[in-house]
């Protein structure tokens, strides 16, 4: 009876073995048929992924919210020049080509009624035109020593700058300078060109 009983307890224990075996078996497999692929969580930003997307969205071209410093334009750069055009009015090429001569007679330095005009015109000019400085000059012609028309040539290019000087122009802004005949815009030797180079002429240094 003991025999019988002890046998029924080792057929029981073996039946509870196998049937635990088959169990695990049996979540082994039921573990085993969750999906293999899964979805990769995305991967978080790195200090370097950071700044290249900076660098994308930064390229030329892209828009952005950021203010674009705006590149000067030729049509900016020539408004700029015509502004400062405006402060002395007109070009000096311009103001150089207003200026008048003055012509004075044979051995002489007196300013004759038409020499006293054109100054005057001249004097009006330089009036508007307060950046500008003249060099007076003074030339002869060939007749005379050349010492003796140096002496001559000043005294015209002195009488010019004094007349202007008394019609209001700064003195400051006058120079004189005699070329004696060493200039002449006739080379001719007759009056007629004589005549021409009996002269002051005045020209803008500044």
């Amino acid at each position: 009876m003991r025999k019988r009983v002890f046998g029924c307890i080792v057929v029981l224990c073996f039946a509870t073995v196998v049937s635990g075996g088959c169990a695990k078996k049996d979540m082994v497999k039921t573990e085993e048929q969750v999906p293999a692929v899964q979805a990769a969580p995305p991967a978080a930003a790195t200090p370097e992924s950071g700044r290249s997307s900076l660098s994308k969205e930064r390229t030329p071209g892209a828009v952005t919210g950021e203010p674009i410093a705006e590149t000067p334009t030729r049509e900016a750069a020539v408004k700029q020049e015509t502004g400062k055009e405006a402060v002395t009015g007109q070009a000096p090429a311009a103001l150089q080509n207003e200026l008048q001569k003055i012509y004075f007679n044979f051995d002489s330095a007196d300013l004759s009624q038409e020499s006293r005009s054109a100054l005057s015109q001249n004097a009006e000019l330089l009036t508007k035109q307060t950046a500008l400085s003249l060099r007076i000059e003074g030339n002869c012609d060939e007749r005379g020593s050349d010492e003796y028309n140096l002496a001559l040539g000043e005294r015209r290019a002195k009488a010019a700058r004094d007349y202007l000087v008394n019609l209001g122009v700064q003195p400051e802004r006058l120079s004189v300078i005699s070329y004696g005949e060493e200039k002449p815009v006739d080379p001719g030797h007759d009056e007629a060109a004589w005549a021409k180079n009996r002269r002051d002429e005045f020209v803008i240094i500044k």
